[in-house]
């Protein structure tokens, strides 16, 4: 593997260990700071809704900063961030410096996987995504689990604590590893929103959007949805987190080699249609150990398995710009996540915590609607991918 694409995956696993790992400490939150759990929930979404919003515009007035001190400063202030909320006093001051590390996570994550796509041959850029975007499946799969077996064996604080020492290696990677990255073309803000009047690109970002909020619905409050089976022992909460995040590690890198060889739509639609399955039957699977773990794997892996072909679709619709899609691409997920959080506070008061499963396979099927919107979109404009530059003007 190049050695840059795994410094780069590094990144992304501390920035989804950190993004992640507060649905496992909820419950731990809410009673340190005496709020409920769906008020709780918020530290998540309002990290995520900060890297949305921020991401074009940080994007657009860092065009001139070396890329490699970009990577460089979004990682300090994302570590600074994480002690930040370590020795927050009040649930005001920790959900502050949750917005800063969204500032942090807004500078790194779109810079990273923009760099990805222009390190390959073309005929490898599903790889190249699917490695990065691995170090977020993989933050699922061994960051975030050990993130809530130390919270439940001491303090949420403590958890925190380790957000911000895994956020400290990919710092020292990118010091040590990374060599300077060729400044690109600086592009304004507006025409950073460009891509946005393209039908093909908004139904596509709408997929993710849309996805990514059905999906957060339910793991934003994991250890409520499922309480009956944790049962309050932090070993079985961690395994589970384990199981589904090996999950979407697997599908995740073998997703990227399968998108390559047969295209975006067939993957984009089989992924769509099992998340709406296997979220649907949750509900009632969500007391017996026996039947969740291997439930919770497969919904785990058609989770994160529709991100990399989501990219790939948007990266060969305008390759040229590819960073610039990227970045509304990881604003459009950082959007569906804090929405996620948000519906899901909104379904516990209405339909319960356990039922949140059929709110998430609802918003499935409709950003399966909305997927193949895209692609009649795609197929009526004669669309042939264009071609990436060439991969050797990254270094």
């Amino acid at each position: 593997m190049d050695r840059r694409l795994f410094v780069l995956a590094v990144g992304m696993f501390a920035l989804g260990t950190d993004s992640f790992v507060v649905a496992a400490v909820l419950p731990g939150i809410s009673h340190a700071f005496g709020v409920s759990i769906g008020a709780a929930g918020q530290m998540a979404s309002i990290y995520s809704v900060t890297f949305a919003l921020l991401s074009p515009p940080i994007a657009a007035l860092a065009a001139t900063i070396p890329r490699k001190r970009l990577l460089l400063c979004g990682g300090v202030i994302f570590v600074l961030a994480n002690l930040g909320t370590v020795i927050a006093p009040t649930f005001g001051l920790a959900l502050l410096s949750r917005i800063i590390a969204g500032v942090g996570a807004a500078t790194f994550s779109p810079t990273a996987t923009g760099a990805a796509v222009m390190l390959v041959r073309p005929e490898h850029r599903g790889y190249a995504l699917s490695v990065v975007v691995a170090g977020l499946t993989v933050s699922t799969a061994l960051g975030t689990p050990i993130g809530a077996v130390i919270g439940g064996l001491g303090d949420w604080r403590w958890t925190m604590g380790f957000g911000a020492a895994l956020g400290a290696l990919p710092v020292a990677g990118i010091a040590v590893f990374l060599s300077e990255v060729p400044l690109p073309p600086k592009v304004t803000l507006a025409k950073r929103l460009e891509p946005l009047m393209d039908g093909r690109v908004v139904l596509t970002l709408a997929t993710t959007l849309i996805a990514l909020s059905g999906i957060f619905t339910v793991y934003t409050y994991f250890a409520v949805v499922f309480d009956r089976t944790i049962g309050g022992n932090a070993v079985v909460l961690g395994c589970l987190l384990v199981l589904w995040g090996i999950g979407g590690t697997v599908s995740n890198l073998f997703g990227g080699r399968v998108v390559d060889v047969v295209g975006s739509r067939k993957v984009i639609v089989t992924i769509l249609i099992l998340l709406a399955l296997f979220s649907a039957v949750l509900p009632w699977i969500g007391s017996q150990l026996w039947i969740a773990a291997p439930v919770i794997l497969i919904w785990g892996a058609c989770s994160w398995g529709q991100l990399v072909p989501q990219q790939y679709r948007l990266v060969a619709l305008a390759p040229s710009i590819a960073p610039i899609l990227m970045g509304l691409n990881s604003a459009c997920s950082y959007f569906g996540m804090s929405l996620g959080g948000v519906i899901g506070a909104l379904g516990i008061r209405t339909v319960g915590a356990h039922y949140l499963g059929v709110i998430g396979a609802a918003l499935a099927v409709l950003a399966l609607i909305f997927a193949e919107l895209a692609n009649l979109r795609i197929s009526a404009s004669s669309f042939v991918p264009q071609k990436i530059p060439n991969e050797s003007k990254v270094v």
